[in-house]
């Protein structure tokens, strides 16, 4: 293919993405795959991984956009996103939209039960334990202020 043939943006799973990067790296646009899946969906759909996206012909692309879509069946329990779910208990792996979704029920479900995670992300602190006493600072800032002369 021609330098002019590249396209620029190419769409899976709803989401254009760069047509100029490396497959592997492109597909990290889509939300809830990052390097580690990206990889192993190149694989799965028999892709390099290396090869410029928007110079792909489209039956490479179309592969690709089954591979992302049969990602949860095709890799063991512990490479999805969501091992157990917890209203069904299945195996499933989010992706873009429904991540950001199923994120905001979860954090909205601890803020229900009143658990401490709940709590710590209801008033805006750390919730995974890090140290609050200099660091994570929010609000009015207090400088020192310069004497005038």
């Amino acid at each position: 293919m021609d330098e002019e043939e590249i396209k620029y943006f190419v769409r899976v799973r709803n989401t254009d993405l760069d047509g100029t990067k490396a497959v592997h790296i492109a597909l990290t646009g889509i939300k809830g795959i990052g390097p580690h899946t990206s990889r192993t969906i190149t694989a799965l759909a028999g892709v390099d991984p290396h090869a410029i996206l928007g110079k792909l012909d489209d039956g490479s692309v179309e592969r690709i956009g089954n591979a992302v879509d049969t990602y949860t069946e095709q890799v063991p329990d512990w490479m999805v996103n969501r091992p157990k779910d917890i209203y069904t208990g299945e195996v499933r792996h989010l992706l873009g939209p429904d991540l950001t979704m199923m994120n905001d029920d979860d954090v909205n479900r601890m803020r229900k039960m009143r658990s401490y995670r709940g709590i710590r992300h209801e008033t805006g602190q750390k919730v995974r334990g890090q140290r609050t006493k200099s660091t994570g600072r929010t609000g009015t800032t207090v400088g020192v202020k310069r004497k005038k002369e």
